[in-house]
């Protein structure tokens, strides 16, 4: 299996580029755009022909995010679309059951599922820009899980590392082909998945949230150690939020909030545009250790600050100010990494799919759909082809914690969307999957843009580095790298790993469409370390 594709051109176009993980997917959201469709309507029926393609990253049993660039307006929106714990949850009872910390799957696991936001979040897109209905937008994806599609070939691979989770329960069966994961190359096909989506086409986001559908998916909950009720879900509304953003030098590049980590991204951009890394190099030792540095003293803070901020204070505005990441940067030492990165005091202020879509006007969406890990909790309601996320599993079970599980609360969250403006208009829709990598992702797509002058294609191609920031700190590199820089890395502390095959799903995967002021001409990139596709026109 190849995992990683040699170099391709980077895509271009004038009139609208879809950019997605699977190129069916691509095709689907390409084809609303040729039709006269909006940037958001084509993000929707991208998200949902994914969900059937790939549904061990997402489904309609996840959670969303999205930011839109609205050419008239020339603002930037930000959709919240994440879902929240039962409101019977708590720190106590899960400690009280003998749990340390929340569990993803596996025993208990109905703990770690929230409400699944989707639905909701196509819903309110929709309402605000859309120029097609939603049964129509979702129709390819029916057709696609009731007539069968064809299984590529890094899916595939996915499909079959978490057939053991599907197996747990007889309801897993339902994404299973014969009782196993399809192959490469397999027709799959997904009835009851089908038969779900028809039935959300046909009553909207109140047969997802108040029916029966509800009703059933909150008592499987129940049964595997959740709390969930048919009151939670009828209680799930989206919220609209001002985007955050920075200056990174020429571009202003904007995120969702908390409770997202696009604000690590931002963190660690302030940080590294202190230092001249364009005169360091593209991939040189002190321009990898300058960036692992930033994102670690990122990350050090977001993990104690970043949750909820309906239910605790983030200090977001004193984490994103240059004065705090001036103090932050003091602290690095170009020689040496750290040895341990704390969170710092700044003064008090008052596995997902990605979808990149700009159309012919100049509107973007860059949409996020995702279950968190692979098939989400692993738990797939009975009858319903629905795999329910797990992304309560970031919830932290120490009492105290800003982010502490508590019932109605949201948790932090992995999937951030992200657009790039310069002079006030649209340069960039973009994103990278891959939980904690995401930010990592985003430090290292702009600064190759940026700083290096990059194309997306190339800045998507480029090697990648991965800290594991809730684990052992270690650093992990890609195949390909020189001896010399993995030699030097460790010289200067780093505790270095080379990472090849199909553990290379660790660095992310990541779509980029840039566009130019002038011209509206698309230049587009697409990940070449999965399935993934630009299509445009």
């Amino acid at each position: 299996m190849t995992w990683f594709q040699s170099r391709r051109s980077a895509l271009t176009a004038r009139r609208g580029v879809v950019a997605t993980s699977q190129p069916i997917a691509a095709q689907v959201g390409l084809r609303v755009l040729q039709e006269g469709g909006h940037a958001v309507d084509a993000a929707v029926a991208a998200s949902a022909a994914l969900g059937v393609v790939e549904p061990h990253n997402t489904g309609v049993g996840g959670d969303l995010f999205a930011l839109v660039w609205d050419a008239h307006t020339r603002r930037v929106a930000a959709l919240n679309a994440s879902g929240r714990a039962g409101r019977a949850a708590s720190v106590e009872e899960l400690r009280r059951r003998g749990f340390e910390r929340m569990p993803a799957a596996g025993e208990g696991a109905g703990a770690s599922v929230t409400v699944p936001g989707t639905v909701d979040g196509w819903v309110n897109l929709l309402k605000r820009w859309g120029r097609r209905r939603l049964p129509e937008l979702l129709a390819p994806a029916i057709t696609l899980a009731c007539e069968g599609f064809v299984v590529s070939e890094v899916i595939a691979a996915a499909w079959r590392d978490a057939e053991p989770k599907l197996k747990r329960l007889p309801s897993g069966g339902e994404l299973l082909r014969r009782g196993r994961a399809p192959r490469f190359g397999e027709v799959m096909r997904l009835p009851a998945l089908g038969a779900t989506l028809r039935t959300i086409a046909e009553g909207g986001r109140d047969a997802f949230y108040e029916g029966e559908l509800a009703s059933r998916s909150a008592a499987f909950v129940q049964r595997h150690g959740g709390c969930l009720n048919a009151a939670d879900f009828a209680a799930h509304a989206s919220t609209w939020d001002d985007p955050i953003r920075t200056d990174y030098r020429h571009a202003t590049l904007w995120e969702c909030p908390p409770n997202g980590q696009g604000l690590v991204a931002l963190m660690a951009l302030n940080i590294a545009e202190g230092f001249d890394l364009r005169a360091m190099g593209a991939q040189s030792v002190d321009c990898y250790h300058h960036l692992i540095e930033s994102m670690r003293l990122a990350f050090a803070d977001a993990l104690h600050y970043v949750a909820d901020p309906r239910r605790v204070a983030v200090p977001v505005e004193a984490l994103l100010s240059k004065a705090y990441a001036a103090r932050r940067r003091s602290s690095l030492d170009p020689g040496r990494a750290m040895a341990r990165a704390d969170f710092g005091a700044p003064d008090a202020a008052g596995d997902t799919v990605y979808v990149a879509v700009v159309d012919g006007e100049g509107n973007a969406c860059s949409l996020i759909n995702s279950l968190y890990e692979d098939f989400g909790s692993g738990l797939v309601v009975p009858g319903t082809g629905m795999a329910l996320q797990n992304r309560g599993a970031n919830f932290s079970l120490e009492p105290g914690h800003p982010n502490a599980l508590a019932g109605g609360k949201r948790p932090y969250h992995t999937i951030i969307p992200a657009l790039a403006t310069c002079g006030g208009e649209l340069w960039m829709c973009f994103g990278v999957m891959g939980g904690f990598q995401q930010p990592q992702g985003h430090l290292q797509v702009v600064s190759n843009m940026v700083d290096f002058d990059m194309d997306p294609q190339r800045a998507l191609d480029a090697l990648r580095f991965h800290i594991d920031v809730v684990g052992s700190g270690e650093v992990g590199l890609e195949a390909g790298v020189s001896p010399a820089l993995v030699s030097a890395l460790g010289a200067r502390g780093h505790r270095v790993r080379i990472i090849d095959g199909p553990e290379r799903a660790l660095f992310g995967g990541g779509q980029i469409i840039a566009r130019d002021p002038r011209s509206g001409a698309l230049v587009a990139g697409s990940e070449p370390r999965s399935d993934g596709a630009a299509a445009g026109w």
